[in-house]
């Protein structure tokens, strides 16, 4: 690892936790800004609410093996961008809230990992990326903010995992949101774009039969390239960063 870190990157994170709903939603929206972090030598964990049970495009598989599948793409996927920490939660596709068990669940893995920085999918609608604000999309990243704040620095919230897992209170200092219609945080990525590409093959189950899916990231990549600004042929990842309170 090169442990230099990105101008992009906060002082002071050490540990970050990415919660999506789904396998895959990590690398399309952050994989080239997870290798950047990690390459950093920064520590970064999974948490996926879902398994992806509802996905896929293949009429012929067997229904009750997408679960295992998409865990299986999403372990391949990661080392990728070389990360091994990957928490599966196990909801159901398609049916994730932002109630107190998945607040909890979120909660719980905060506490254990501890981490600096919290990335996340916009609890918000994007009207102008529906498919960036699929409902499950919002509920995660509803529940994360939810127990960003107040739960996971507060002792007394869930007073179980205090108890019985002897998990203390912690308090994140930064949240960056996915797929936000206000992005004001761009991470240059274009130095691991390939990683990024090669992350989200391996979701065959998802993007086999996307013939313009390196088209379509470097597309999209040099939009946000320019909206931040970069020079021309750079790529880049967008954020909204919020500072938390201390």
């Amino acid at each position: 690892m090169s442990e230099q870190k990105s101008p992009a990157i906060p002082e002071g994170v050490e540990r970050v936790v990415v919660v999506t709903a789904h396998p895959d939603d990590v690398d399309f929206g952050a994989a080239g800004t997870i290798s950047t972090l990690t390459e950093a030598g920064i520590h970064v964990t999974y948490c996926i609410c879902t398994d992806g049970d509802a996905g896929g495009f293949d009429d012929s598989t067997d229904r009750t093996e997408i679960p295992s599948i998409r865990r299986a793409e999403q372990t391949a996927a990661a080392k990728h961008s070389g990360v091994e920490n990957i928490i599966f939660l196990g909801y159901s596709d398609g049916y994730l809230e932002p109630n107190h068990d998945v607040q909890r669940d979120i909660v719980r893995v905060l506490r254990t990992v501890k981490p600096q920085l919290v990335i996340t999918q916009t609890p918000e609608r994007n009207w102008d990326r529906l498919p960036a604000t699929h409902p499950d999309h919002m509920a995660a990243g509803e529940a994360t903010t939810r127990a960003l704040y107040p739960a996971v620095r507060n002792p007394y919230a869930y007073p179980e995992l205090r108890n019985d897992e002897g998990l203390e209170a912690w308090t994140v200092s930064w949240l960056w949101l996915m797929g936000d219609s206000n992005p004001n945080h761009w991470v240059d990525i274009t130095d691991y774009f390939e990683r990024k590409l090669h992350s989200l093959i391996a979701h065959q189950s998802q993007t086999s039969h996307m013939e313009s899916l390196e088209e379509m990231l470097r597309g999209w990549g040099g939009m946000q390239a320019a909206a931040a600004g970069f020079a021309e042929g750079r790529l880049a990842e967008a954020f909204r960063q919020i500072k938390l309170p201390d």
